[in-house]
């Protein structure tokens, strides 16, 4: 062989080698999935029932824990992690519009609802007048709080209020002279060592060791408070987000779920069976 037609075939397979590297490369790296998370059952539902289901076609899952609403959707919109689990449609809505970021749900996810806790009272009857009730400072889930509250004929909310920036300042009425606390919503549970009530979101609830059958009431948990796993836009009929959908949607989760005793009492997606 001619020299010049040898150095040719060299470079060939030198390009060869090259392109068969960054090949695998990128097959490797599109198969890491990095899912972040905040404290609660959703990282543990989804390591015992849909991560095996992804680790047959290959995926490598990443966990990735955040302390601060806003941090995951950060991580999502930054590249990051890929999906995140933590929240419902109206507060990823609300992170949308103040934040500017372009994420949007995929499937719904089975989710604890949020609930009246106390260390003081042993029942809504017990609590006295000018009680104190710790609830979520950021306007989404205030609204949830305020809707537990009213439903326990404990306060009046102006109708028509949107759920987006509602707030102590839409309260018509308050004949119990509650004395309402807004906080961070992970620091409801510790704030049951001073408030008389607490209005725990499910996920700190359990995430605290708090039963949803201690609570002394429950909300009557509607559809936009249904979590979800939120992806960026540009994402959402990507391999990766439609995978984790068809493992949330399989007969395989929700026959593990409903098995485990421990998620009892949860709202559970329009997609599971119904007995």
């Amino acid at each position: 062989m001619h020299p010049l037609t040898q150095g040719a075939a060299r470079r060939s397979l030198v390009f060869a080698a090259f392109a068969g590297a960054l090949l695998a490369t990128t097959v490797a790296a599109a198969t890491e999935l990095s899912v972040g998370f905040m404290p609660g059952p959703y990282r543990d539902a989804f390591a015992k029932a849909i991560a095996p289901q992804l680790e047959k076609q290959g995926y490598t899952i990443r966990y990735v824990e955040f302390s601060q609403g806003v941090q995951p959707n950060d991580a999502v919109e930054r590249g990051q992690i890929q999906a995140n689990i933590f929240q419902h449609s109206l507060y990823l809505e609300a992170t949308n519009q103040r934040q500017g970021f372009d994420l949007v749900p995929v499937v719904h996810v089975p989710t604890p609802p949020m609930g009246l806790y106390s260390q003081r009272h042993k029942s809504l009857a017990a609590v006295p007048d000018g009680a104190t009730v710790t609830l979520p400072a950021d306007p989404v889930n205030a609204a949830r709080a305020l809707n537990i509250l009213a439903a326990a004929g404990w306060v009046q909310v102006k109708p028509g209020v949107d759920p987006l920036t509602v707030s102590e300042r839409d309260i018509v009425a308050n004949p119990k002279k509650l004395k309402l606390v807004p906080l961070d919503a992970a620091q409801a549970p510790r704030s049951l060592a001073d408030a008389d009530i607490a209005a725990v979101q499910g996920n700190f609830a359990v995430a605290s060791g708090l039963k949803l059958t201690d609570a002394l009431r429950l909300e009557d948990m509607t559809l936009p408070y249904v979590n979800v796993v939120a992806v960026k836009r540009g994402n959402a009929g990507a391999k990766f987000a439609q995978d984790i959908v068809a493992a949330y949607r399989s007969p395989e989760f929700q026959k593990v779920f409903q098995a485990n005793p421990v998620w009892a009492g949860y709202r559970l997606p329009d997609y599971f069976k119904k007995d």
